[in-house]
């Protein structure tokens, strides 16, 4: 049996990962997708939406890479990123309140609010959203924009809007949202012809201008009880259709995330993050 791998599980509103640190960069690229897969199985593995590597970075204090349970990567978590603050403060790996982040293509500020020297809560500038198709992508004329666009999923018409928030979203805006057959719908939505690089689908009720409900299917994960990115785009659609304020609060089925869409067209999310337990992976 070869040498077991240190982790911490961790989780932001029941959205779970396993945290490695690989700041020596130990992990090889071949083995990545399937010990995600090995690591996140719920009944054989120590069971998680994704796998997160602490690694060393040339334009920020640290970089996440984030590997999802079926092995692919994932580009941006906003619930992961809020973990790796906690996670980095905790261990004395960066005793700051504010720490810079590099995912795939940007850089993330985080700033943590500590109580009795633990990180309780984490607010993160997420970027700034993006709707051209091609960007994000969605099939069509690469410059149009993709709001309440009718789509045929299952015999049913769905208005969707999409953008990028470092990943592609699609959210759809519905009456009830609990009853909502999300499993049904969600993939057919992620694996649709017109999102080449399949998609994470939203669906949403809105319950007031400052208060919506957000359930997911994330891509490569399936149903999880939340989602960073997802919360930030689905407060965008809202605002940008004229459904809500530019600040709302987002209740998923694991808590609620607090997110701001500032007039410098960044959106800034505030939420917990928890630590689990700490253990050894046999690989």
């Amino acid at each position: 049996m070869s040498a077991g791998l240190p982790f911490t599980k961790m989780h932001g509103l029941g959205n779970d990962f396993v945290f490695v640190n690989d700041l020596d960069e130990r992990l090889s690229e071949a083995e990545l997708p399937r010990l995600a897969q090995a690591v996140c199985d719920r009944h054989f593995g120590v069971g998680a939406d994704g796998l997160v590597q602490v690694l060393p970075s040339s334009v920020a204090d640290f970089r996440m890479r984030i590997h999802n349970s079926d092995g692919t990567e994932a580009a941006h978590c906003g619930n992961a990123i809020r973990c790796i603050a906690k996670y980095l403060y905790e261990r004395d790996l960066h005793r700051h309140a504010i720490v810079t982040v590099e995912t795939i293509g940007r850089v993330n500020e985080l700033e943590s609010f500590v109580e009795d020297g633990r990180v309780e809560r984490v607010r993160v500038d997420m970027g700034e959203p993006v709707f051209q198709r091609d960007q994000i992508p969605v099939l069509g004329p690469p410059d149009e924009e993709v709001i309440d666009e009718a789509f045929s999923i299952n015999g049913q018409e769905l208005a969707i809007t999409a953008l990028s928030m470092g990943n592609p979203h699609a959210v759809t805006f519905v009456e009830e949202v609990e009853g909502f057959p999300l499993s049904e719908i969600g993939p057919l939505v992620e694996r649709h012809e017109a999102f080449p690089d399949r998609i994470n689908a939203e669906f949403v009720q809105i319950l007031s201008p400052t208060e919506m409900r957000m359930r997911v299917w994330e891509r490569g994960a399936g149903p999880t009880l939340a989602c960073g990115t997802g919360a930030c785009a689905t407060l965008v659609a809202a605002a940008r259709t004229g459904r809500s304020e530019r600040r709302a609060t987002v209740r998923l089925d694991g808590g609620n995330l607090e997110i701001e869409w500032r007039e410098d067209n960044h959106v800034w999310m505030t939420g917990p993050a928890v630590e689990i337990f700490s253990g050894e992976f046999c690989r």
